[in-house]
């Protein structure tokens, strides 16, 4: 009995993963060398994320030790360590800091400068040499998304005002070069008082860690509607007020932490008004142009002090600038976090051009485009003519 063979078998369709992961950017991560710079933009966690993503990361050897990362974490993360010519000929550029001429000069032209944007530290000769490489800068400070905040703005804010609460509650507590105070007191011992000029982010910020301390808050602005915001968000424990001039000044008497923030229009205290203010009083200028406020005190940069420069033997009022730096691993942190967001929507734009284009909130910060300034408040400072960026956008 012959049996029947079984039939063959028929090759059938299967799904076949297909590497499809094409190379986007290259980002370079250059030293910073201005020492009152020391944050970084990326951890080596968003290092990975950006490269999963298909960027090539490129951080210059050394860069990321402010943060106390070192090379090899980043190397192990997949980011390529090399030298700073490389780093600086990448397609994208992230330099927190001001550059130097010589730095612009290794950037790619054409490339996209990733910073923070300082007017009174952008020497007009780095300027030129920006509009000369025809690079595409954008202060990351001024991004702002769809319903107006400021994604890195807002939270380096943020930032600031918890660490100047947090260095202010040290130097009243040290027993040897400040007062031995504690911020916010204990049973049958008052607290500390902590005048906040403003009611920004980074304000509300300093103003809630200083009352969750226990200490006695009151917060001035011009601007009564935002007082009022602030009033909702952090609740009774804050006193807010006018800038009414007699209350301001018995306040700042008897102040034993003052924090400064952006206020409209900008308020600045006189050296008569400084003169009666409580010798050793801590005070914080959160600004982007510090020092102003109290001209008629010395400036500290956290970034830059000595623990003598901020720690004085005698009881002494400065004003100290630059409180992020303190806790340059917290902003690292954020900053990675908020730069991971912004690359997925350049992805999802397919180029930094159509990204511009689609989105205002980016449009706004660029101050440089192809060889032109395209930035109001940049083309003012130094008395040149600005360009409307949409001119080119619609060309382009």
């Amino acid at each position: 009995m012959t049996m029947n063979a079984s039939p063959a078998a028929t090759p059938q369709e299967q799904p076949v993963s297909v590497a499809s992961r094409r190379r986007l950017f290259s980002i370079g991560l250059p030293k910073c060398h201005d020492r009152s710079e020391r944050r970084f933009p990326l951890t080596p966690e968003g290092a990975r994320m950006l490269i999963d993503q298909g960027f090539s990361v490129m951080m210059e050897a050394g860069a990321a030790e402010s943060i106390h990362y070192t090379d090899g974490q980043y190397s192990s993360a997949g980011v390529r360590i090399c030298s700073r010519s490389e780093a600086f000929g990448a397609d994208i550029v992230i330099h927190l800091a001001t550059l130097k001429c010589s730095d612009v000069r290794m950037l790619r032209r054409g490339a996209l400068l990733l910073t923070l944007l300082s007017l009174s530290r952008l020497p007009s000769e780095v300027l030129v040499a920006l509009l000369d490489r025809h690079v595409i800068a954008l202060a990351i400070d001024l991004i702002r998304d769809d319903r107006g905040n400021r994604p890195f703005g807002d939270i380096l804010s943020e930032i600031d005002g918890r660490a100047a609460l947090s260095r202010a509650s040290s130097f009243l507590a040290d027993s040897v070069h400040g007062k031995g105070i504690l911020l916010g007191g204990v049973a049958g011992v008052g607290p500390c008082e902590v005048v906040i000029i403003g009611s920004d982010i980074g304000a509300c910020s300093a103003a809630r860690s200083a009352s969750g301390a226990g200490a006695l808050v009151r917060m001035f602005d011009h601007d009564i509607y935002r007082l009022r915001a602030a009033s909702h968000e952090l609740g009774p424990s804050v006193i807010t007020s006018a800038m009414h001039p007699r209350v301001l000044s018995n306040a700042i008497r008897t102040a034993d932490v003052i924090i400064y923030s952006s206020i409209n229009p900008a308020h600045r205290f006189d050296s008569d008004e400084v003169a009666c203010m409580k010798k050793g009083v801590i005070v914080f200028d959160l600004t982007d142009d510090p020092g102003k406020a109290f001209p008629s005190l010395p400036v500290i940069d956290m970034a830059l002090a000595s623990p003598l420069d901020i720690s004085p033997t005698e009881p002494s009022r400065a004003c100290y600038v630059n409180a992020g730096s303190t806790v340059a691993r917290t902003a690292a942190m954020a900053l990675s976090n908020t730069f991971v967001t912004m690359f997925n929507q350049l992805t999802d734009c397919e180029g930094v051009t159509n990204a511009l284009t689609l989105q205002d909130g980016l449009q706004c910060a660029v101050f440089t485009f192809l060889g032109k300034i395209v930035n109001r408040r940049v083309a003012d400072f130094f008395g040149r003519r600005g360009v409307d960026i949409r001119i080119f956008l619609t060309l382009s």
